[in-house]
């Protein structure tokens, strides 16, 4: 397998790399080793959660999952179903708007994952983290896949977003999750009304919350939560003990945590 620009295989592996470098020579919780706790585990996930991505999400939205929506819409006569003609915009901004809209919609559908007890169980993995990682990003059930790919692609298809646009985009995304979940302490400055940073999100893991559905659910950016009034910052959360209640009983091999939704 050959690098090349267009192979997200090759992207995820240098993303990785990049965010595991700076963990190790400027960790933020210093204590922690650089082969953390289920490091590996989050390894499999990673490459599992990439696999299945490429084979059901990326080929989903292919030209031939694209020209299926189209021709789905002009049968009952929609061209446009959001009225949003980006065809025409310059390159950068498709990109941004899309890169915008794409994030509110996992906004959205995060939020749905802990307020909907059936998908709550299925986004418990992912919170079955107790130390963070870039890793950890991947660590989730292929039901997510599902869920957030089903949600997203659709609509952005509708609007007419090409498969370039949605790896692009996708790429972008897995840099700033990666950042999200590592063991480096960045806030971005006041930039950090915007974009999502690991200071934000390390409450999001946190086991300890006020809010019985969670807080900072941004995926990429931090605006929504700010906007929406579901930020909760009170302190750098470095050491903050993460995962839910009762975490201690949940499964911790890989195939046990998948099987697991289903038996609750």
């Amino acid at each position: 397998m050959r690098p090349n620009w267009h192979n997200y295989f090759w992207w995820l592996i240098g993303l990785s790399l990049i965010a595991w470098f700076f963990e190790i020579i400027a960790p933020w919780r210093k204590d922690q080793a650089v082969l953390r706790k289920d490091f590996f585990l989050d390894g499999f996930y990673m490459f599992f959660n990439f696999f299945l991505f490429s084979l059901i999400g990326y080929n989903a939205i292919s030209n031939v999952g694209v020209n299926f929506f189209s021709d789905l819409l002009a049968f009952f006569g929609v061209d446009n179903l959001m009225a949003v003609e980006v065809q025409s915009w310059p390159s950068w901004a498709k990109l941004l708007f899309m890169f915008i809209l794409a994030d509110f919609i996992q906004w959205n559908t995060h939020r749905l994952l802990h307020r909907i007890p059936w998908m709550w169980e299925f986004h418990k993995v992912h919170h079955s983290v107790q130390e963070m990682g870039f890793a950890a990003h991947f660590r989730f059930h292929w039901m997510e896949t599902v869920i957030y790919k089903t949600i997203q692609y659709i609509p952005l298809v509708m609007i007419g977003f090409g498969l370039q646009d949605f790896f692009i985009v996708h790429i972008a995304s897995v840099a700033i999750g990666h950042l999200n979940h590592s063991n480096i302490r960045i806030t971005y400055g006041p930039l950090k009304y915007i974009i999502n940073n690991p200071v934000m999100h390390i409450w999001h893991h946190a086991k300890d919350l006020p809010e019985p559905y969670g807080v900072n659910y941004g995926i990429s950016l931090s605006l929504w939560d700010f906007i929406f009034r579901t930020a909760y910052i009170p302190g750098n959360g470095r050491d903050e003990p993460l995962g839910f209640e009762k975490i201690e009983n949940f499964p911790k091999s890989f195939w046990k945590q998948l099987i697991h939704p289903f038996k609750t």
